[in-house]
């Protein structure tokens, strides 16, 4: 059974950076992906980004797009989200998401069956 746990969330100043950790276990193939997404009160749900398993090929919203940086650790099943340059307007709880043979060239939500609990990520002075 796939889990899906996410960590590192906090309080950060605008223009700080924050790095957010996604521990995922118990695929039974390799190709599937990481996903990351957030919202916001009184927003929908968003994707941030994704990163394959197979080729390490990456998608990035333009909203974050030259800000964030999603990479894997394989040794460690872990995929990160760092978080640079951030703003008020990145505050929001961020999900770790997790499918198989994801093909869409842009994130929609409920292409992914297995999730995070979330982490809250706040940017303010």
């Amino acid at each position: 059974q796939v889990h899906v746990v996410e960590s590192g969330g906090g309080l950060v100043q605008p223009g700080g950076s924050l790095r957010l950790s996604c521990a995922a276990s118990g695929f039974t193939m390799d190709a599937y992906t990481i996903a990351w997404f957030r919202q916001a009160p009184g927003k929908e749900r968003e994707g941030v980004g994704k990163i394959k398993n197979i080729d390490e090929t990456t998608y990035y919203a333009d909203s974050v797009k030259g800000r964030f940086t999603i990479s894997r650790d394989s040794s460690k099943n872990m995929v990160y989200l760092q978080m640079d340059n951030l703003r008020p307007d990145d505050t929001a709880v961020y999900y770790c998401a997790a499918g198989y043979f994801i093909v869409s060239p842009t994130m929609r939500w409920r292409e992914y069956p297995y999730w995070g609990q979330g982490t809250q990520v706040t940017v303010s002075s």
